[in-house]
């Protein structure tokens, strides 16, 4: 039996054991609906192939197939990849030729990927597309070939491949892959734990105070604007991760916005709400609470966009209440905007203007599938193999429970969003924006700030978190961190894991890699390095407040962590 014939016979057998439940599994899975998609990834110019290119590729894959084969006969053929690793794969000369096999055709089509010829955007979607196929067909992703779930089978009498089913069903019930075991956790019970109360609610946020730890605090109150596209408590995980906690421990008087998770109702929001509602709201509630005339500020991920949004807007009116801003993974100029690019083109913003610019939610679950296949291998397939071709059930770990509580988004928002970052890139462009009726220049935005970037972030690459030091005219300090976008931002010091990098001369060069050849690494976290930047724009300490809120007109709603992060999506 030919390759060809064994790979038709092992999806056959799959599909026999899965039946209809496996397709409805991939459409589940899908990153975006199917016109979305197909207007997302249209080649912008014809594609060609430089024929000396094919002829040397294909030469190279016949010599290495030849030398497999010959390998093969002899002895099991080296493979370096975890998706083949375990005892299974190892004791199974056949299964190991199918994934070295695999492994080459594999390289051997992104190497086709790499030699067409097109424009830059057009040379990344094929290089995107190959590989998402790549990574689904993988022979560790069927139970046909997967030689460690079928070891797992015939050890367990079968019950591997019944608990797979249950799985499988489970997942289709609650309309995602499991990527940690969610019934361990609860928010509010051992996830969003840090004390505090809600002080102020509109249909859009509700604004948490956190008691305070320290008998003083700063003068200057601390307020954080997490991204709406997730809920806020990747800022407080756990007691021993939580980003809040850290800094009410660091005797700051802390408040954070907690996103309504958008149904029907706001299916009209859009971004100058969102700016005027919610982010201004929240810094002119926590100035009138603390009495204070200036407050700290700090955006992550789109929140720092809608933070330096509402800013700009705030300097048009010659207002300055926020004394510093700390920017966390976070786009302002949109001039690389990473993997994310090969979605975006003038066709497929205007058709989400058209589906939803003028009403409607863009679903949580779609977002969040649309971020799991960034990275196939890591946060989808290894899940599909886990869970129900190995009958697994996925260790408890809290950041994977957060990034599976999905958040809706309103369309209206998300199209502007779409459209005037990352398609036109307008913020950084002086007069171009008008928001909340003002038109805004991040010339005036002239106040000091941190900027963090992660290195290997695949959302806000660490180029563009850079970029953010040359749109700002205050006074800037540039840190970068080791790993991506979620862990590298939640790295508390005690755990003395990861590295950051930072430059002793103060100095921002136009390019990251002009900043980085003077730059230099320190072990750790760099929540230290920021403490001790914040402390220096937070003013002397004052007596802790004893309660919550201010008066009758803010006092405590609700104990933390609200009721609007336990909406879901």
């Amino acid at each position: 039996m030919d390759s060809d014939a064994r790979w038709a016979e092992g999806a056959r057998q799959f599909q026999q054991i899965f039946g209809d439940s496996w397709a409805k599994a991939l459409q589940s899975l899908q990153p975006m609906d199917l016109g979305a998609l197909s207007a997302a990834t249209q080649p912008h110019a014809p594609v060609q192939f430089d024929p000396e290119q094919l002829a040397a590729l294909q030469k190279q894959y016949l010599e290495e197939m030849r030398a497999l084969w010959a390998e093969g006969l002899q002895k099991p053929p080296a493979v370096n990849d975890r998706r083949f690793s375990g005892e299974g794969w190892a004791s199974n000369p056949m299964a190991t030729f199918s994934a070295a096999a695999y492994l080459l055709n594999a390289r051997t089509l992104m190497g086709l990927a790499d030699a067409a010829q097109g424009d830059a955007k057009t040379r990344a979607r094929i290089r995107f597309g190959v590989e998402q196929w790549i990574a689904a067909m993988a022979p560790s992703n069927f139970l046909a070939f997967n030689a460690e779930a079928q070891k797992k089978a015939i050890e367990t009498q079968g019950e591997s491949i019944a608990k797979g089913v249950a799985n499988l069903l489970h997942d289709l019930r609650q309309g995602h892959v499991s990527m940690t075991d969610e019934s361990l956790f609860e928010v509010g019970r051992n996830v969003a734990t840090t004390e505090g109360a809600v002080v102020f609610e509109n249909e859009l946020f509700q604004l948490i105070e956190y008691k305070p730890l320290t008998a003083k605090v700063y003068e200057r109150p601390f307020l954080m604007v997490p991204p709406c596209i997730n809920k806020y408590y990747i800022l407080d995980l756990q007691p021993e991760n939580s980003l809040i906690r850290h800094a009410v421990s660091e005797g700051h008087r802390t408040f954070v916005v907690s996103w309504r998770n958008p149904d029907a109702s706001l299916a009209q929001a859009t971004w100058d709400d969102y700016i005027d509602k919610a982010v201004l709201k929240a810094i002119d509630t926590v100035q009138q609470i603390s009495g204070a005339p200036q407050i700290n500020a700090l955006g992550f991920c789109v929140g720092g966009t809608m933070l330096a949004n509402a800013l700009a807007v705030l300097a048009a009116r010659g207002e300055e209440p926020v004394a510093s801003a700390t920017f966390l993974t976070t786009l302002i100029d949109f001039s690389d905007t990473g993997i994310l690019d090969v979605f975006i083109d003038e066709g497929f913003v205007r058709l989400r203007e058209m589906q939803m610019g003028h009403g409607g939610l863009m679903k949580g679950q779609d977002l969040a599938s649309t971020f799991s296949f960034l990275r196939p291998n890591d946060l989808v397939w290894n899940y599909v193999v886990g869970n129900y071709l190995k009958g697994e059930t996925p260790p408890p770990f809290d950041l994977l429970y957060w990034n599976s509580d999905a958040t809706n988004l309103p369309g209206p928002y998300y199209a502007w969003y779409l459209r005037n970052f990352y398609l036109e890139n307008n913020l950084v462009k002086p007069g171009r924006l008008t928001v909340c009726g003002e038109a805004l220049d991040l010339d005036r935005v002239d106040l000091p700030v941190y900027i963090y970037g992660s290195r290997e972030d695949h959302i806000v690459p660490i180029r563009a978190a850079y970029a953010s030091t040359q749109a700002l005219p205050g006074k800037k300090r540039f840190v970068m961190g080791a790993s991506g976008h979620i862990a590298g931002v939640i790295n508390p010091p005690a755990k003395k894991k990861r590295s950051h990098w930072i430059r002793s001369d103060g100095k921002l060069p136009a390019t990251l890699e002009q900043w980085q050849a003077g730059a230099t690494e320190h072990a750790g976290s760099w929540w230290t390095d920021w403490s001790a930047w914040l402390a220096g724009h937070a003013g002397k300490q004052v007596a802790a407040p004893k309660g919550y809120g201010k008066g009758t007109k803010y006092q405590a709603i609700e104990p933390a962590p609200g009721r609007y992060v336990q909406q879901k999506a």
